[in-house]
C-alpha cells in the first residue's frame, strides 16, 4: 500500500485508466491567452487526434506477411503451464472459504466475515489483499473520478453521500490466536498486513472481518434496490470482502474496481447464514440448509414436486405474493442458511412480494423469482416463462459443453440489467419475450465462463463475455428451432460494420476499452471470431473437441489466453496463433479484394489481394459464360508469401468472380469482392 499512498489516488487513476493503444491526450490548464488560446488548443488537439487516426487506420490496411504469420509472443510455458496449453505438473491454485453471517435491516447491511485463506503458493506471503467493492459507490472513489472524467452519466455510476463500507473491525489467527494485524486501505482495495510470512505448500490462516455498508439504489447495474407495488426487491452482490487472487503469472492482482471491468476470484466453498424480515423471501447462491425454519410446509411441498417436474411449478403464486401466509407464524425475523462448495462468489436477493416458481432437470432446482408486475406484456412473453428459458439453457449447455455442477440455478428480477453469479443471475424486471430468453440465457451461461472456467474477467474480458456470448449463440438457434436469437449483433455484416474505423484491440484490458465499445470488443466480436474459427477454419466437431477439452482442463482453475490458444491448437493439430494475432492482439481488419480479371489463351488469370491486416482463407466462386459454375478454396497459407495470390482458371469464358460468395466473413469493403455480372450468392442463416 505504500506505492499507493506514494503516487496519491488521483495519479493512480490515471495510471490505471491509460489505454493501451490511446490517442494523444491534451487536457489540462490552457495556456495563458484566453479564448483564442484556448481555440489554437483545440484545433491542435483534433488535428493531432485525426493524425492518429488516420496512421492508425493506414496500419491496419498494410498487410505484412512476416509479421501476420510470425509466431504469438506468449508466455513461455513451464512447470505450472504446459506447452499443450493443459495445467503443468505443478500448477497450483490458492483457495479462499468463507463463513459469513449477515443481517438486512432496512436499506442495510451489517455482517461478519471469517475467511479461510489456503497458501497453495510456492511463496511466503507477507500480507493478504481484499477488495471492498462497495467503496465504488463513495461520491470520491476512483470509480466517481472516472466517470466524472468521462461527462455524463456512465452505466456503472450509483454514486451517493454514505456509498461503501464501514469496516469496524479485523483480526487474524496468527500464532493460534486471533490478534488486530495493521491494516490499510485505499479505495476499493485493502492490504492486511501479516506479523509473520505465511509459509508456502498448503499453510492457512483465518481472517475476521466485520462490515456494514447502506444498499445503493442504483448499484452499478449489478445490485440494489428495486421498489414494487406494496413492497421491495434487493440483489445484493459484491457485498462483503473478497479475498483478491495470488496466481503464478502476475502474483497478487489487486486493483481498483473501477465498474466496467469485472472480477477474478478464489474457489472456495461459503457457509452463509442471512438474517431478513419475516416477510421477505431470500434466494441465493447454493443450497437452503434450513427449509424447515424458514418455509412452509405447502412451500416445501411444492419445491420437491418441482424438482422432479419438467413444467413450471409456483412455490409462490402470482395471487399469494406477498400474503401472510405464505411465511412461518411469528414476528421475529427470520435466518436464512445457505452453503455452496466449489464457487468463487456469492450473491442473493431479498423480497417481500416475490412471486417464486420452479421446475427441475436432472435433479437440479431451476427457479425464477419476480414480481407480479414482470409478468405478462404486450411484446411476448414475461417473467412467467423465465423458467423455461432457464431450464432451456442448463440442459443446452450441460448436454453441449460440460455438465451444469451445481444443485441450483435462479434467475431474479430486479433493477439491474443482467449480471451473474454462481448459481444465480439478476435480469431487468422490465425484460420480455426475445430479450428475456436472450439475457437469460447469457447470464447463466457465465456459469461456464467464468463460474466453471475461472478466467481473470478485469484483464480479459473477451474470455468471460465473449466466450458466454459465443455458446449462446447455439443455445438460441436450438432454443428458436433454427434461427438465431438477436444474431444480427454478431453477423458477419455487423462485425465488418464494427471493424472499419481504428478502434482498440478486443485483447485490450476492460477498464481501458471506451464504454460506448464495449459491447462490440468484450460480447459481439470475440463471439463472432469463435463462430468463424468454428465454422470456416477448423469444423464444428474439431472446433467442439478443442473447445470442451479446455473446459474439462481449466474447470474450477486459473487459464490464461495462451491456455486457450494452446489448447485449441493441441487438440485441432493447427497452428492458430495467426488467427488469433489479427482477430484479438490487434486492431486489424479483413478485405479480401479481386484485383484483376483476364483471358489469356484458355483460361482466366484472376488475381486476389489481401488489402487489409488480417490474412484468412479465401473462397472463390466462378461462373462461366454458358452458366456452369465452379468455387475454389484458397487456404491462408497461400498469403505467407505476399498479399496477392494469382488462381489460373481452365475452362471457356467466364462471366463472374466473386470472393466469399456466402457471405460468411466479416470483409470491411464488399465492392471489390465481385468483377463482372451475376447474381450475388448468400448463404442461409446458421
Amino acid at each position: 500500500m505504500r506505492a499507493l499512498q506514494a503516487v496519491g489516488p488521483v495519479a493512480l487513476l490515471m495510471l490505471v485508466l491509460s489505454p493501451l493503444a490511446a490517442l494523444p491526450s491534451f487536457s489540462g490548464f490552457s495556456p495563458a491567452g484566453g479564448l483564442a488560446a484556448q481555440e489554437d488548443e483545440r484545433e491542435a488537439r483534433e488535428a493531432a487526434e485525426a493524425a492518429e487516426l488516420a496512421r492508425r487506420d493506414s496500419l491496419r490496411r498494410i498487410f505484412d506477411p512476416a509479421g501476420a504469420f510470425a509466431p504469438l509472443d506468449l508466455p513461455e510455458p513451464g512447470e505450472f503451464r504446459d506447452a499443450s496449453g493443459a495445467p503443468g505438473e505443478a500448477y497450483w491454485q490458492q483457495r479462499a472459504d468463507y463463513h459469513i453471517r449477515a443481517t438486512l435491516d432496512d436499506d442495510r447491511i451489517e455482517g461478519t466475515e471469517r475467511i479461510t485463506y489456503t497458501n497453495n503458493s510456492p511463496d511466503s506471503l507477507t500480507s493478504l489483499w481484499v477488495q471492498l467493492d462497495q467503496n465504488l459507490f463513495r461520491e470520491t472513489s476512483y470509480g466517481a473520478l472516472r466517470a466524472e472524467e468521462l461527462g455524463g452519466d456512465v452505466r456503472h455510476g450509483g454514486f451517493f453521500k454514505d456509498g461503501g463500507f464501514v469496516i469496524s473491525g479485523v483480526r487474524a489467527d496468527l500464532g493460534g490466536e486471533m490478534t488486530v494485524p495493521e491494516y490499510r486501505t485505499e479505495d476499493t482495495m485493502m492490504e492486511i498486513l501479516l506479523g509473520e510470512p505465511l509459509p508456502p505448500g498448503g499453510s492457512q490462516i483465518e481472517v475476521e472481518i466485520d462490515f456494514a455498508f447502506e444498499i445503493p439504489e442504483t448499484g452499478g447495474d449489478r445490485m440494489g434496490q428495486l421498489d414494487i407495488r406494496g413492497g421491495i426487491i434487493y440483489q445484493l452482490a459484491q457485498w462483503y470482502p473478497r479475498v483478491f487472487t495470488y496466481d503464478d503469472v502476475n502474483g497478487w492482482n489487486q486493483s481498483p474496481f473501477l465498474g466496467q471491468g469485472e472480477w477474478y476470484l478464489e474457489y472456495g466453498d461459503f457457509d452463509v447464514e442471512l438474517t431478513v424480515p419475516r416477510d421477505f423471501i431470500v434466494v441465493a447462491t447454493g443450497e437452503l440448509l434450513n427449509p424447515e425454519e424458514v418455509l412452509t410446509p405447502m412451500q416445501r411441498e411444492r419445491l420437491a414436486e418441482a424438482r422432479l417436474s419438467e413444467e413450471t411449478v409456483h412455490i409462490i403464486g402470482p395471487d399469494e405474493a406477498g400474503e401472510d401466509h405464505t411465511r412461518p407464524p411469528g414476528e421475529a425475523p427470520l435466518t436464512w442458511r445457505f452453503r455452496a462448495e466449489d464457487v468463487r462468489d456469492f450473491a442473493w436477493a431479498a423480497s417481500d412480494r416475490f412471486v417464486w416458481d420452479a421446475a427441475g432437470w436432472e435433479d437440479i432446482l431451476i427457479m425464477s423469482a419476480y414480481p407480479r408486475e414482470s409478468m405478462g406484456g404486450p411484446v411476448g412473453s414475461g417473467w412467467e416463462r423465465s423458467t423455461e428459458y432457464l431450464r432451456h439453457s442448463v440442459r443446452h449447455y450441460s448436454e453441449k459443453w460440460f455438465r451444469y455442477p451445481y444443485p441450483v440455478a435462479i434467475n431474479v428480477a430486479g433493477l439491474a440489467l443482467g449480471m451473474e453469479y454462481p448459481m444465480i443471475v439478476f435480469c431487468s424486471w422490465r425484460s420480455r419475450g426475445a430479450f428475456l430468453f436472450s439475457v437469460t440465457d447469457h447470464e447463466i451461461g457465465h456459469t461456464w465462463f467464468p463460474m466453471i472456467v475461472g478466467s481473470d474477467e478485469r484483464r480479459y474480458a473477451w474470455m468471460d463475455e465473449g466466450f458466454t456470448t459465443f455458446i449462446n449463440y447455439y443455445s438460441g438457434i436450438e432454443f428458436a428451432g433454427g434461427e438465431p436469437i438477436l444474431g444480427e449483433l454478431m453477423s458477419p455484416a455487423q462485425i465488418a460494420t464494427d471493424t472499419r474505423l481504428p478502434s482498440y484491440a478486443v485483447f485490450t484490458p476492460a477498464d481501458s476499452i471506451p464504454e460506448a465499445d464495449i459491447g462490440v470488443l468484450a460480447y459481439n466480436k470475440p463471439a463472432a471470431v469463435l463462430v468463424l474459427l468454428r465454422e470456416e477454419i477448423l469444423g464444428p466437431e474439431v472446433f467442439d473437441e478443442g473447445f470442451r477439452e479446455y473446459i474439462r482442463r481449466w474447470a474450477y482453475k486459473h487459464p490464461q489466453p495462451a491456455d486457450f490458444i494452446r489448447t485449441m491448437e493441441d487438440v485441432s493439430g493447427r497452428d492458430l496463433d495467426w488467427f488469433f494475432k489479427g482477430w484479438i492482439y490487434e486492431d486489424a481488419m479483413l478485405d479480401q479484394a479481386i484485383a484483376s480479371v483476364t483471358r489469356v489463351g484458355d483460361t482466366t488469370r484472376v488475381v486476389f489481394e489481401n488489402r487489409g491486416g488480417i490474412p484468412m482463407p479465401l473462397q472463390a466462386r466462378i461462373l462461366y459464360q454458358d452458366g456452369e459454375e465452379q468455387r475454389y478454396e484458397v487456404p491462408v497459407d497461400a498469403w505467407q508469401g505476399d498479399g496477392t495470390y494469382v488462381l489460373e482458371v481452365p475452362g471457356g469464358p467466364v462471366r463472374n468472380v466473386q470472393i466469399d460468395p456466402d457471405g460468411v466473413m466479416p470483409d470491411v469493403n464488399r465492392g471489390n469482392n465481385v468483377w463482372g455480372r451475376g447474381i450475388l450468392g448468400r448463404r442461409p442463416p446458421r
